[in-house]
């Protein structure tokens, strides 16, 4: 493949563990079909080399062209309370971001042009969803870039959208994450039971973390190395998957 390009297959970035979760025979595959399993992760995934190249690309060429996220806390979620122990916390983050909304964002041009878009539209990308999922998955799936810096974070939300009818039953969410070395945590909290009481690392190297969406869950804010600071960030390419729709009787 070009040495400054993803690849055009996502198949072609798997390790060899990664290549198992497409033939069927990874321990995950299937895992999400289980309702009471909400969220699976694997640092073994992806090939370790390609991990480092892709990340060296999307420093190289997109963090320039990345969109702010900044949504504090409003204020008014204290100062107009009423009664005690009343909060209602909407979802506060701050991370950068490539949506694939407009393909006229400058985002989206070197997106397309580095090979990315493509790798994130690929079949071998819905096939790699699909296994984790247990279930066949809808063509068209929405395509994502994030990045984290120092302090980065996503507060606690839940991913549901009740007004959108094909989503609002569950879908699946597959992130790949590539951290530096110079990060040095990031971790991903989510409930269980009713409570936030699981935590996994995601400032591996390379991650990837499947989502039975909606559940409760946060991202704690990045934290770098000392003195490592400029460097830390963690790249998430993900792709979000409906299920596709049953065949009429």
């Amino acid at each position: 493949m070009p040495a400054d390009r993803f690849p055009a297959e996502f198949e072609d970035i798997l390790s060899r563990q990664g290549r198992r979760v497409l033939a069927g025979t990874h321990p995950l595959c299937g895992a999400l079909a289980d309702p009471r399993r909400r969220f699976e992760s694997a640092a073994d995934l992806i090939d370790a080399r390609q991990a480092r190249r892709l990340r060296a690309l999307l420093d190289r060429h997109l963090l320039a062209a990345l969109e702010r996220i900044d949504r504090p806390i409003p204020p008014e979620t204290i100062w107009e309370m009423t009664d005690d122990y009343a909060e209602m916390l909407p979802k506060a983050a701050r991370a950068s971001t490539v949506y694939f909304d407009s393909p006229q964002e400058p985002g989206v041009r070197i997106a397309r042009r580095i090979g990315l878009a493509a790798m994130l539209r690929s079949e071998s990308f819905r096939a790699f969803a699909a296994a984790l999922a247990g279930r066949k998955l809808a063509e068209g799936w929405g395509r994502q870039v994030l990045c984290y810096g120092p302090g980065d974070y996503a507060g606690p939300h839940n991913d549901h959208h009740p007004r959108n009818r094909r989503a609002r039953a569950g879908y699946v969410d597959v992130h790949v994450s590539l951290a530096a070395p110079s990060v040095a945590h990031q971790w991903l909290v989510y409930a269980r039971a009713g409570h936030f009481t699981e935590m996994v690392s995601v400032a591996a190297p390379a991650t990837v973390s499947a989502y039975r969406l909606p559940f409760w869950h946060y991202v704690t804010p990045l934290a770098a190395r000392p003195g490592r600071a400029g460097a830390a960030r963690r790249w998430v390419l993900l792709g979000t998957f409906l299920y596709a729709a049953p065949r009429a009787p």
